[in-house]
Formats: C-alpha cells, sequence, structure tokens
C-alpha cells in the first residue's frame, strides 16, 4: 500500500469513526472529501491590500493543481506572469525571466505555498505539520483558519483563511503580520 493510500485510509476511518459517534462536520471529512476531489482548473481574481499603497492591488488570471503537489498560478492581468511550485521547486517567470528556488531556502513563500497545496490534496497530515487548523460551518459552507506552527513563520503570516464548499476551495485571504493582507477568489472552469 502506498503512503497515500494508507493517508487516504486512516482519513476515511477517522471521518467514519466520527460519523458513527454522531460527531459534525470535521475537518479529517473536510479533507478526505478534498483529497478524492479531481485535478482542478480556475480563474482568480486576487485583491491585495498593502499598508504603503492608497488603493489595493487587482489582478486576474488561472489556476490549475494536479495532486500531489503541482501549483500553477497564470496571472493574466495587470501583468503577464507565471508562479509554478513543484516539489521542492517554485519558479517565476515574468518579464521575459525566469527564476527558481528551494522551498526549504525561502520559508516564507513555503508556507504560503503549503497551505494552499496541501489543502487543495487534501493532506490533513502535511497541513497539520505547519498550522494549527480550526474549521467552522458545514459540508455545504465552510471555512478553516490556518495559524503557522513555527515562531518564525508566524513573524510574517498570522493566518490563512481557507473558504468553499464541498470539495471546493472558494476563496484563500492570507493574513500578515504586518497588516498587510491578500483575498484570491476562485471560480471553477468547467472541464
Amino acid at each position: 500500500m502506498t503512503g497515500r493510500a494508507l493517508r487516504a485510509g486512516a482519513l476515511l476511518a477517522l471521518a467514519i469513526s466520527a460519523q458513527a459517534l454522531g460527531a459534525e462536520w470535521n475537518v479529517a471529512q473536510l479533507f478526505d472529501m478534498l483529497s478524492r476531489s479531481s485535478p482542478a482548473k480556475a480563474t482568480f481574481h486576487e485583491r491585495k491590500y498593502l499598508a504603503l499603497l492608497d488603493r489595493p492591488l487587482d489582478s486576474t488570471g488561472e489556476l490549475a493543481f494536479t495532486p500531489p503537489d503541482r501549483l500553477e498560478k497564470r496571472t493574466l492581468e495587470p501583468k503577464p506572469e507565471r508562479l509554478v511550485a513543484e516539489g521542492d521547486v517554485v519558479t517565476l517567470e515574468r518579464g521575459g525571466k525566469r527564476y527558481s528556488i528551494a522551498l526549504r531556502e525561502q520559508p516564507a513563500v513555503a508556507v504560503l505555498i503549503e497551505s494552499l497545496r496541501g489543502t487543495l490534496a487534501g493532506n490533513l497530515l502535511a497541513v497539520t505539520r505547519t498550522f494549527s487548523v480550526a474549521l467552522e460551518g458545514s459540508s455545504q459552507g465552510w471555512r478553516i483558519v490556518l495559524r503557522p506552527l513555527d515562531p518564525e513563520s508566524s513573524k510574517l503570516v498570522t493566518r490563512i483563511e481557507v473558504s468553499g464548499a464541498q470539495a471546493q476551495v472558494r476563496t484563500v485571504e492570507i493574513h500578515q503580520s504586518d497588516g498587510d493582507r491578500s483575498v484570491m477568489t476562485i471560480t471553477p472552469v468547467k472541464p
């Protein structure tokens, strides 16, 4: 049995146990649902609120996630940009130039990438290695609040709020310790 199959089995057992005990909607059930969803493509609208600016910055583009760990964010407006996170490497293409970094060398970037990849993959074990996880709502409308466990990471990001319905992530809100924040609204693209 592969590690992924073992993890999925453990999450399913937790979800079944919770249901058998009459428990309400829980994190294990949500992540089990997310782990069973198909590779996803979506459009996004991101609004960044930065203390240095009078107005928020808006960007739009496309997202693609291929489990277990390939996340691509292609910004179309206001300026073309492509960010691909795969394994431990993040590659950014902007203005005809290409930059690559290892996530282990950039903990601030790693926290942001892993929160989204882990949630989209339904990998509760990976998410709980880095964050505390609190769930609100029901399967019809849920929100998880991720808080970094590492004190160094929490100096950069105080919390990440991910919300959605069923196995669809709809918004990702990142709150930085300096007061800046971003809100990304995600709209699935029909196959």
